[in-house]
């Protein structure tokens, strides 16, 4: 069992009001395995970052049907057939001005956020993107859309990485709480193996594709805000808009 902190959440009810679940995650966040998890309890229809798909490759799918356009995929996702909720991961290296404009499509979708230190992420992107930038971090933005999540009258729930990794039972059992749903405790493990969802941008996922539930990877970079300026002043430069929603998280106490 674990004893839930709610402060800065929607409660239970609040949670199964939306159809559409979406989590914004700074990228390199683990946010692949949380939508991993997500898919593996088979009552949720999984949509992953399809607005980066359609930014980074101009379409994305949604239910079997390709898209050219952020209006067009938004009304796909509300077309979605079938009584399942969605749930839908994506991060924030890039903006999403249409998806900020669309205020109706924001007050029907629930707002959740999953975070890591900045230095962490700057250095694993900057592994895989050694042209990034400082905004691609991700934290700025996610603030902006918590505060936007409010603004639609919710407390949106945030998470930490290293909660979610440290306690994976507890913290997911307390997330689905807060959506309305039942927590499923085989949904914490999963086959090891690639998804069609993520084939186009697969480098950045090799972790979870090779992988079979949370872990904590004992990752290390060559690069890191210990040795390089530029990774330093990225990661200070988000670490106000961390400590924020650092503070709002969504705790457990294990046992």
């Amino acid at each position: 069992m674990s004893e839930v902190d709610s402060e800065g959440s929607d409660g239970g009810a609040g949670g199964a009001g939306h159809r559409v679940i979406a989590l914004w995650s700074a990228p390199r966040s683990r946010s692949t395995a949380f939508f991993r998890s997500a898919v593996e309890r088979g009552d949720l229809t999984g949509l992953h970052e399809p607005f980066c798909n359609l930014r980074d490759f101009g379409e994305t799918t949604v239910g079997g049907e390709t898209v050219r356009s952020t209006k067009a995929l938004i009304a796909a996702i509300r077309e979605l057939p079938g009584r399942q909720r969605v749930f839908l991961k994506e991060t924030t290296d890039y903006r999403y001005p249409e998806v900020e404009a669309d205020k109706d499509f924001l007050r029907e979708v629930r707002h959740t956020f999953l975070i890591r230190r900045p230095a962490e992420v700057a250095a694993s992107f900057y592994a895989l993107k050694p042209d990034m930038s400082r905004e691609q971090i991700g934290l700025e933005y996610m603030h902006e859309l918590y505060d936007t999540a409010v603004q639609t009258g919710q407390r949106p729930v945030v998470l930490d990485s290293d909660d979610l990794v440290n306690h994976p039972a507890e913290i997911m059992a307390a997330y689905w709480a807060e959506m309305g749903l039942e927590h499923r405790t085989e949904a914490l493990s999963w086959q090891p193996g690639k998804r069609e969802e993520w084939a186009r941008s697969d480098r950045w996922h090799t972790d979870v594709s090779r992988s079979s539930g949370f872990t904590k990877a004992a990752a290390t970079y060559e690069v890191t805000v210990e040795n390089n300026a530029t990774l330093a002043e990225f990661a200070a430069h988000h670490e106000p808009y961390y400590q924020s929603l650092y503070a709002k998280r969504l705790t457990v106490t294990p046992g």
